[in-house]
Order: C-alpha cells, then structure tokens, then sequence
C-alpha cells in the first residue's frame, strides 16, 4: 500500500546500493513523482547534498520538493520534462553525480480518477502527466484514422488485437464521442469478446499503456534522454550535465522502455564510454512485490561513466 505520500518508490534500496550518493554529491532526479527515492538518495549522501528535481505534474513536485526542504537541504524543482535536463544543467555550471529516472507515474496519479490514467475508476479520457497542456487521449481516441488508432495501440501497447479495438473504436464514436475511461474500457472488452474471459491481463491494459505513451510522448523523450547520456559521457570535462564518473540508474515498466534502455547502455560500455553496473535488470523481491504489487514489472540498470 501506498505510505502517506500516497505513493511507495519502487526498488528502493537497490536503487540506493547503486547510484550510492556521497556527500555534496549533485543528485538529479528526472521523474520525481512523490519525492521517495529522492528523499532516500539524499538521506544515504549523509551529508549536505544538493537535490535536483524534474516533473511534469505540478502538483507532485511541489510535494517532492517540500518533502526535500524538510531535510533541509539545497533543492531546485523544474517543472519541466526530463529532456531539459541536460541543457538546464549545462546553462547552470551543474555537473549531476547520480540521476535517476523512474519511467512509471505515480501511485496517486493512477488512483486519481480524473487523470485519466486507470480504467479501475471512470473518469474523463485525459492520461496527461502534465494536465495544464497537451493533447489528452479523449483527442486521439476520437480524432485518429482507424489505422493510425490500430498501430498506436499495436507498436506502443503490443496488444495483438489493436486492428480489431481500432474498429470498435472508430464504430462507436460515430454515436457520440468517447470521453470516459470506462467507456473505453468496456469497448475493448467488447473487441476481445470471448477472449476476454481467458486473458490474463485485463483487456484494455495495452490499450490504455499505448494511448498513455502517445498523449506524454514517452518514449521519443526515452530516446532523448539515452543520447543526453551518450554525449554526457563523451565530455570529461567542465563541460558536460553530467560528472565524468557520474552514475545513471533507470527504472523501466515494459519491453518497449526497457529494451531502449538495455541498447543504450550496452553500447556505451562497447564505445568505452561507461560500465554497466548491471548485467541484467534488478528485479524487485518477492517481499516487495507482495507490499507494493506495482513493483513488478519494474526492471533497473545502471551503469558509471569514465569507468
């Protein structure tokens, strides 16, 4: 269950064995949600760190940041996608010595039903992490072609059904509409028909993650930052966002992040550039998927510049 910031950080103590933050150490989170490994990381410097935080929810920044502050420590909030991170560093003269980037959304973001983000409670269509802008999935749901609605689902959810949802979709909306999350749900329940009955996830699980990525463009930003790391890693310098002997952690929740991620980091150990800190991802316990069922899916790697 969540603690009373309403979410639980997954990985927590993996996440703190690697990246392993010292003293007036620089350390960035990219994906601060709630603040958790935030606060974790900047208790195990043990000294006087400085914590930089990234978000696109308003909201839960300002309740990160003001879970820092009590530490009373030095702390910068961006309300700002993760792809600013290096230029805001670089403009800044900041050199990051550990950064981390957790790829899923928070436990009270998902609870919420008017973000949109679960088909477990109705709420409007919306799947935006940053709700003051941007293009919410009630938009894509009603204004995509029928083959571009069944290739978003099909590339970004893996959903073997996508041409078959897309159609039911695209039928629908000539009524009214679709606006609602449970709408949505039960109009791909409807594309699954028997099926439904079998499958192990629920039926609009792909759905909704591919329609997530599309309305947050979370995968084009992945990509951004994987090069940010890369062309980190080539200055050695003064230079650079991040310290030559920086360490970079990633926590991915499905193949599409996660095998971006692998990619990137093998190739910077093949370029000499890194080293891997995992050879495989560190999955969470069967303690703590049993206390935090969200861990799960949840994979990390890691790997050290200059090493």
């Amino acid at each position: 269950m969540p603690d009373d910031s309403g979410h639980l950080p997954v990985l927590p103590n993996q996440v703190c064995d690697l990246l392993d933050p010292q003293e007036n150490d620089v350390i960035v989170d990219l994906t601060a949600g709630r603040g958790g490994h935030a606060e974790l990381l900047a208790k195990r410097a043990n000294g006087n760190p400085t914590v930089i935080l990234f978000d696109l929810d308003e909201a839960n920044l300002e309740f990160a940041t003001a879970r820092l502050e009590k530490l009373s420590i030095r702390v910068q909030a961006h309300h700002e996608s993760f792809v600013t991170a290096a230029s805001t560093l670089t403009d800044s003269g900041i050199q990051a010595n550990c950064v981390l980037a957790d790829l899923g959304f928070s436990s009270n973001q998902m609870d919420e039903a008017k973000r949109g983000f679960s088909f477990g409670n109705d709420g409007p269509l919306d799947m935006r992490l940053d709700p003051s802008k941007g293009t919410t999935a009630a938009d894509l749901v009603n204004s995509l072609s029928e083959k571009e609605l069944a290739d978003t689902i099909y590339f970004l959810g893996e959903e073997p059904y996508s041409r078959r949802i897309a159609q039911k979709i695209t039928l629908e909306r000539q009524e009214k509409p679709i606006l609602r999350t449970a709408r949505l749900a039960q109009l791909v329940r409807d594309a699954y028909g028997a099926r439904a009955r079998s499958s192990r996830l629920h039926p609009a699980t792909r759905t909704f993650m591919a329609l997530r990525i599309a309305v947050n463009g979370e995968l084009d930003a992945l990509d951004a930052l994987l090069l940010d790391v890369e062309s980190g890693g080539r200055k050695v310098d003064s230079s650079g966002w991040l310290h030559p002997t920086a360490k970079i952690a990633v926590i991915s929740f499905h193949s599409l992040e996660d095998r971006r991620v692998k990619q990137s980091f093998v190739a910077l150990e093949k370029k000499e550039l890194a080293k891997r800190l995992t050879r495989k991802p560190i999955r969470a316990t069967d303690e703590e998927q049993y206390l935090n069922p969200r861990s799960r899916p949840a994979k990390l790697r890691a790997v050290q510049l200059g090493l």
